[in-house]
């Protein structure tokens, strides 16, 4: 079977990284074995969780059965995501995986998908995240698995590359910074590159014909001392070229940009759906046009479906949109007692709300649900749950 390595900045679990999933699961053969190791996330209360729902999200979203174990021997499809980069490689020491996945990259075997907390381990160092930016220990490298050095890359690999989520601080570089970063260069063996992973992106690495594809959001980054280069999403190469940028060397030209314009858009993250969301809901109060703004909050619930099995939780976006869905949905309660509202078609409004109370209760989150009754209650609305469906009434 050929070999692919896939490698991920972010993202895994999520709905922008589909089509990235079902590519490399169209090489394996009919049957084959595929595993998900849990090790990143295994110390976590909630590990179980967190492995069901990257189980459902395969077999939903790629149609791949995938089995958890902590093993890799006899795996067509191997593939391991979020949690602590320094944990897995404590395990993985200790248990031969990491040696059984050097074995699979250099007898160029398999399809080897790596992500996150995961990808973090695939260079000759590792970035220990959590103890640098959680914990505060001096800025040092770890040990990695060292992917790469089969392919005759002597590189680091950083995920979360572009990360934003600091705000007023840098957290770029797996939320390191540039201060820590460049401190951290310094330490590294002579002539090794940082290969930077943006969020929602993957380097894609056919190990049969030695191609190399950037595809996601975002880019890979190519990080000398003195040097940067950004490969963007689309970018089309091979080994033999990415060796050459990684070493300093000048390049051949053997790389293909990306089209001027993608036809197929790129899928908006959670984040941006919530900012969208919220400013639609704004915008329809403002009219005002209440049909609009409770299918803002319908159009909201449904990413939180969508999303329910991206199992990195350091974000909080999917209970973002959950605490955005309540408090708009507060809203209506208050706008549903005013007496503009009242002067409009009040089953234009509650009909949407209904739907939308059936769905999250069909999804389980019942509390949301009985948020969206108290707030039609609140406005006036009186619901009653009957045999044949949810009933609504004006209170008098």
């Amino acid at each position: 079977m050929p070999g692919l390595l896939v490698l991920m900045g972010s993202g895994e679990t999520s709905p922008t990284m589909v089509e990235i999933h079902r590519a490399a699961a169209r090489s394996l053969r009919a049957g084959a074995r595929a595993v998900l190791l849990d090790t990143p996330y295994a110390f976590q209360e909630n590990s179980a969780d967190i492995s069901a729902r990257a189980r459902r999200y395969f077999a939903r979203s790629v149609g791949l059965e995938v089995e958890v174990a902590a093993g890799i021997t006899g795996a067509d499809w191997v593939f391991s995501g979020p949690g602590s980069p320094t944990y897995a490689l404590d395990r993985w020491a200790g248990s031969g995986v990491a040696g059984d996945l050097r074995a699979r990259i250099r007898a160029r075997e398999g399809v080897t998908v790596l992500a996150s907390a995961a990808a973090c381990t695939a260079g000759l160092a590792t970035v220990p995240v959590y103890e640098i930016y959680k914990v505060g220990a001096d800025p040092h490298w770890r040990e990695g698995v060292d992917l790469l050095d089969p392919l005759g890359l002597r590189a680091v690999l950083i995920p979360h590359f572009d990360n934003a989520e600091g705000g007023t601080h840098d957290t770029r570089y797996c939320y390191l910074g540039e201060r820590r970063l460049s401190r951290m260069e310094r330490e590294l063996p002579p002539g090794t590159a940082v290969l930077g992973l943006d969020e929602h992106t993957a380097l894609i690495i056919d190990l049969e014909t030695e191609s190399v594809r950037v595809a996601g959001r975002g880019g890979l980054t190519v990080r000398l001392p003195g040097s940067t280069t950004v490969l963007p999403t689309g970018t089309h190469t091979d080994l033999a070229e990415l060796r050459r940028l990684a070493e300093g060397g000048p390049g051949t030209g053997a790389v293909t940009p990306p089209p001027p314009a993608d036809p197929a858009p790129a899928e908006v993250t959670l984040e941006e759906t919530i900012r969208t969301c919220e400013e639609l809901f704004k915008a329809a109060v403002a009219r005002p046009d209440l049909v609009a703004a409770a299918q803002a909050v319908l159009d909201l619930e449904a990413e939180v479906v969508k999303w329910a099995a991206d199992t990195e939780e350091d974000a909080g976006g999917v209970d973002q949109a959950r605490e955005l869905m309540r408090l708009l949905i507060a809203r209506l309660g208050e706008l549903a007692s005013t007496a503009r509202l009242r002067s409009q078609s009040l089953p234009s409004l509650v009909e949407p709300l209904l739907v939308l109370r059936t769905r999250l209760r069909e999804g389980g989150m019942y509390e949301v649900a009985d948020a969206v009754r108290a707030a039609m209650q609140e406005g006036g609305i009186l619901v009653e749950d009957t045999p044949d469906g949810p009933r609504w009434t004006c209170a008098s």
